[in-house]
């Protein structure tokens, strides 16, 4: 506009005689186009030499409009569900966490990322005022579970299908197995012994052969057990089993209605809450564990780094060989975004709506006249040179009206 204004002057000195007719017109329409440019690139950021002038200043005034319109463009356009799932389709998450994963190297990448959250999760938990608040929120959570009535649901699931006979059949064949122990029937024949010479000293006295007498007795009687077990284990109506059943369901009716065990269940569960042998325990379990932990962690050859790399070698490795595995994974990962790409986006637009709006006036402006740049001056110069040119068109028209 400046080098505009300089030709107009040097023009009207030679009282726009000849070819400075021409160049008069030229600097004359240039420095208009020049400033009108100028108005209209300023008026877009602010009001013009600070006039508030109508319908200038238009973004910052607009910044509320602008940045819903931002957020709900990059919503509607960027983050819409069908774009989302039509780029996952693409892309193949499957195939490439298949090929990612099958490098050791990748794997090593990603068991050390894994061991490091590890590690800064046990330095969060480690926090006393962390753990004054887990302990609270667990103790609080175990003081509302009204034990009785969960055991009798326990027990309820376990008699579904006579599973409480399997554990049953299961309790008498490792009793079974443990009669069969030479050691387990000399702990018989030391028991037995023992309570004939509590109960019947003379009569213990008067045994012949004494040591080899129990030592049979024990024999005989882990005998018979195993017997009376595989009668039991033989017959699923067995009278044993009946009396189980029995006893299973007058317990589990106990639990939910006898105010006297369930006042006794409660009484055990606040004993045990407030035990602090049983809290010591458990923080000296906690605090090798995490030694343990830091230690493995902290090594050069980690065995849970390791193990974690192999991990993931092996799901790489089988995810390369099996399609259903992968089709499985890619069908998972579609559900998963049509359930939450509309909550996500929703809230991705307003972060980024409330973001723009919480900016100050002139830092938004200011971002914006950075982002676009020297295109701002090339603007106004274009301006300037359009707005010659159509000066020196109006004066040839006048020319050849004239």
């Amino acid at each position: 506009m400046v080098a505009a204004a300089i030709l107009f002057v040097i023009a009207r000195f030679h009282n726009g005689i000849g070819y400075w007719e021409w160049v008069s017109a030229f600097a004359e329409a240039a420095m208009i186009g020049a400033l009108a440019d100028w108005f209209a690139v300023v008026a877009l950021f602010r009001h013009p030499l600070g006039i508030p002038i109508p319908h200038t200043a238009i973004i910052p005034n607009k910044k509320n409009t602008i940045a819903d319109s931002l957020a709900e463009f990059i919503r509607d356009k960027f983050l819409a569900t069908d774009a989302l799932i039509s780029k996952m389709r693409g892309l193949n998450p499957a195939e490439r966490i298949s090929n990612f994963l099958s490098s050791e190297k990748n794997a090593e990448s990603v068991a050390s990322g894994v061991g490091r959250i590890l590690v800064d999760s046990l330095g969060f938990i480690d926090d006393s005022r962390v753990r004054k608040i887990i302990h609270a929120a667990i103790n609080n959570r175990i003081e509302k579970i009204d034990l009785a009535t969960l055991a009798a649901q326990i027990l309820d699931v376990l008699r579904k299908e006579n599973r409480h006979q399997k554990i049953l059949d299961d309790v008498l064949r490792r009793l079974a197995a443990w009669l069969a122990i030479p050691e387990s029937q000399a702990k018989i024949a030391t028991a037995i012994d023992k309570w004939i010479n509590n109960e019947y000293p003379m009569l213990s006295r008067m045994i012949p052969n004494r040591e080899q007498f129990m030592q049979g007795a024990g024999e005989k009687i882990a005998f018979r057990l195993n017997l009376f077990i595989q009668e039991v284990n033989a017959d699923p109506n067995h009278e044993l089993r009946s009396r189980f059943n029995e006893s299973l369901n007058e317990f589990t009716e106990k639990l939910r209605h006898d105010d006297g065990l369930r006042a006794r269940v409660e009484s055990i569960k606040q004993e045990i809450i407030a035990n602090p042998a049983l809290t010591e325990y458990i923080n000296s379990l906690w605090c090798d564990l995490k030694a343990w932990l830091y230690a493995d962690l902290g090594s050069q050859d980690s065995k849970i780094r390791q193990k974690l790399a192999s991990t993931a070698v092996g799901l790489g490795r089988t995810l390369s060989k099996s399609k259903d595995l992968k089709d499985s994974i890619n069908d998972h990962l579609e559900r998963m975004v049509r359930n939450y790409a509309d909550n996500l986006r929703i809230g991705f637009a307003r972060h980024i709506s409330g973001t723009i709006q919480q900016w100050n006036d002139e830092d938004f402006v200011s971002e914006i006249e950075l982002s676009i740049g020297s295109d701002l001056q090339f603007i106004r110069m274009n301006g300037t040179l359009v707005g010659g040119l159509i000066g020196l068109i109006i004066h040839a028209v006048s020319l050849m009206l004239g």
